[in-house]
């Protein structure tokens, strides 16, 4: 299996005809808008500390960014999409069930966190209702997130039990993936209603599925391929100033790999990992949120649930604050 993954990265980074060698803005013109977006993720909802239990993301888009050397191995989509090139900043952190046990857990999901980059550009087209959106992932998992202190700190501020298992964590490996996303309007009742369909495709040293949804919007809202959430104040032109609504969304995956439970492919000393026979290879997501943006601000709450990801796992929720600026 890992030597399968590793073949199939390097086939999809040399397929010809999908690289570019400078910014196309004649064809395909680059968006000015300039946002910020910052996320924060953490399993407090369902009043748990267990599985999924904190991730943050910190995004960057700027029209500059289409220069990058990382930005030629995306795809450039249709001729005539708008152009949107950014950088995403993620970390996240995995625990078992109980997380005051000293020892492992043998059957439960193994300690993990990952930090990573994600390059990438999204191929935007509002007359056609739809987009595209490639992405190239570089980074670690491993204890170098410093995810055993930062828990232990928390717990320690909040009068929280001290995680005690971080030494047995998943080890040091590389992350490399590429994922593509594409997302299309699949109905429009009124003003004031949307149905999305979504595709998605990851191949990596730390994800590996592919994937199929849609996606429910209702209330006071822009259609979602004017922009991407919000805009500068250049691109707000004939945009009510105000969106307030709400949205669901359900997605199946099939599972190839998840670095999270069977540890790195190239590190193959874990303290401990699942056996590939005990990762679940078909899993449901479900997200609902509400969104409230007023001009070039957006703010976001929303709530996802998962599945078991593996024999014996329980299904698990965490909760969801997106903060997003247009500048």
């Amino acid at each position: 299996m890992r030597s399968l993954l590793l073949f199939l990265f390097a086939l999809l980074l040399a397929t010809p005809g999908r690289a570019q060698t400078q910014p196309d803005t004649t064809l395909r013109p680059i968006s000015p808008d300039r946002l910020l977006r910052y996320t924060y993720a953490n399993d407090f909802l369902g009043r748990t500390d267990y599985y999924f239990t904190q991730g943050m993301t910190l995004t960057l888009m700027l029209p500059s960014l289409a220069r990058l050397p990382t930005q030629r191995l995306l795809l450039r989509g249709p001729a005539g999409s708008t152009q949107y090139h950014g950088i995403t900043l993620r970390y996240d952190g995995f625990t078992p069930l109980r997380i005051q046990d000293p020892f492992i857990r043998v059957g439960d999901r193994p300690y993990a966190s990952y930090f990573y980059a994600s390059f990438f550009r999204v191929s935007n087209q509002p007359t056609r209702r739809q987009r595209l959106t490639s992405a190239l992932e570089v980074g670690f998992i491993g204890p170098g997130t410093f995810a055993k202190e930062f828990q232990q700190a928390i717990h320690r501020a909040t009068n929280n039990p001290e995680p005690r298992g971080w030494d047995y964590q998943i080890g040091t490996d590389a992350v490399l993936g590429y994922r593509v996303a594409y997302e299309r309007q699949l109905l429009a009742a009124s003003r004031f209603v949307e149905v999305l369909g979504t595709a998605e495709a990851s191949v990596g040293t730390l994800y590996t599925y592919a994937g199929a949804g849609a996606q429910l919007r209702l209330g006071l809202l822009q259609p979602y391929f004017s922009s991407l959430g919000v805009a500068s104040a250049g691109s707000r032109a004939g945009q009510a100033q105000w969106q307030l609504y709400g949205y669901s969304s359900l997605q199946g995956r099939l599972v190839g790999y998840d670095a999270t439970l069977q540890g790195g492919v190239f590190n193959k000393s874990n303290p401990y990992e699942l056996p590939t026979s005990a990762v679940a290879r078909t899993i449901l997501r479900n997200t609902t949120g509400l969104v409230l943006a007023h001009k070039g601000f957006r703010l976001e709450a929303n709530s996802t649930w998962v599945s078991p990801e593996f024999d014996g796992a329980r299904t698990h929720r965490w909760g969801q604050l997106v903060v997003t600026a247009a500048f």
